[in-house]
């Protein structure tokens, strides 16, 4: 069986490192990893690779930045002939970026069957990129594998045949499971003057161009940030795009408080012991939302919609906007220990990418596999569940 395992941006690495490991212990799978080039830094790729562990890709396509318009039409142009010359069985795509999308249309036109990762998530906002990303690469995908149980009913409602829909779990927390402990070394406390047992600090992300593209609602969240870091330390990572935001407008001077540590951005295990040990978490970062559910940490959510819903139903997760005023609310009162009950959410356990492999033997491996395969039950064992 042969798979061409596609990634491209930095929740993509997170989330296909369990796939690559896994599908490396399985002498029937022969897999092909394809990096886009989508994130195409240091910071941004390579010390992820490093640090999840995950083999230098087989292929580049070096894509790099552009209008996502640019940017799909350049990983199709780059893609096509590499699926066309390896000709896969199965091409594996995560996530919900330009290359998820690029790669799921340039494998059906030459007719090699798709599979999607974190299938049937919807915001049901169609401003997000994001979002017409995952529905376009659903419509067309061969395979489902869903993380959360909202997912089934948005695929059934699009048409999806149940017998194409796996709930599988998270690959995105198998990653998080088995990199925990190597995190827990990390000295990214101790390098930020935070390596005191009574030290407490807030983690922020802002990337979305809801977010940070317009000046006045990121001059607003800027100025909320400076005002937290008066009570508590606040990290903040600052992302390439909200980096040009900040300089392009002149927004530096919003945050001045000596409480506020402006950081670049982080690899993996620096950004998951962080993320660990935080009093709370500010984010607009779906993959946060979910990682922060299974850690236990408090987290608010800077959108008015999430496509991962039960990180908000059994999670630590809530959504708070882009509104200042609210935004400080709830973190003062996250502060001073008004916290959620959470539970873990089914599934999300680190066994996600068994049981992905198990549906693909069961689909496409050796006839002696298949057969195997077929003789177990497609349901919360090894195997992924099936809805049928």
């Amino acid at each position: 069986m042969k798979v061409i395992n596609v990634a491209g941006a930095r929740p993509n690495f997170v989330k296909i490192a369990s796939l690559v490991k896994a599908m490396k212990g399985v002498p029937a799978i022969d897999q092909v990893l394809v990096h886009t080039g989508q994130h195409y830094d240091q910071s941004m790729s390579e010390q992820f690779f490093d640090d999840l562990e995950i083999p230098r890709p087989d292929i580049n396509l070096n894509v790099g930045s552009g209008s996502h318009a640019a940017q799909t039409a350049e990983i199709m142009k780059r893609f096509e002939p590499v699926a066309a010359e390896i000709r896969p069985d199965l091409v594996v795509l995560v996530g919900d970026v330009n290359s998820t999308l690029a790669c799921a249309l340039t494998a059906k036109k030459i007719g090699v069957d798709v599979a999607h990762v974190e299938a049937g998530l919807r915001s049901f906002d169609r401003t997000m990129p994001e979002e017409i990303n995952r529905v376009v690469t659903d419509a067309i995908a061969d395979l489902h594998f869903i993380t959360e149980e909202s997912a089934l009913g948005n695929l059934q409602r699009e048409g999806i045949s149940p017998e194409k829909i796996f709930f599988v779990g998270n690959v995105m927390i198998d990653s998080l499971l088995a990199h925990r402990e190597k995190a827990e070394r990390s000295s990214i406390r101790t390098r930020l003057a935070l390596n005191g047992d009574s030290d407490r600090y807030a983690l922020v992300t802002l990337h979305r161009p809801s977010n940070v593209d317009e000046p006045a609602v990121l001059e607003g969240l800027l100025r909320t940030l400076d005002s937290l870091a008066a009570r508590v330390a606040v990290v903040f990572p600052v992302h390439p795009r909200t980096q040009h935001s900040i300089e392009a407008n002149g927004l530096r001077e919003s945050l001045k408080s000596p409480g506020l540590r402006i950081v670049d951005p982080l690899g993996y295990l620096d950004f998951l012991h962080l993320m660990s040990h935080a009093s709370l978490v500010i984010t607009d970062s779906g993959g946060i939302q979910e990682e922060t559910t299974v850690l236990g940490v408090p987290c608010l959510t800077v959108r008015h919609n999430t496509e991962r819903p039960v990180t908000t139903e059994q999670g630590t997760n809530r959504l708070v906007g882009n509104d200042p005023r609210k935004l400080l609310e709830a973190a003062l009162g996250i502060l001073d220990g008004r916290r959620k009950n959470y539970t873990t959410p089914k599934f999300w356990d680190g066994r996600a990418a068994e049981r992905i492999i198990s549906v693909l033997l069961d689909q496409y491996g050796p006839a002696d596999l298949r057969n195997r395969a077929r003789g177990e039950p497609i349901a919360a064992g090894s195997n992924g569940q099936r809805f049928e």
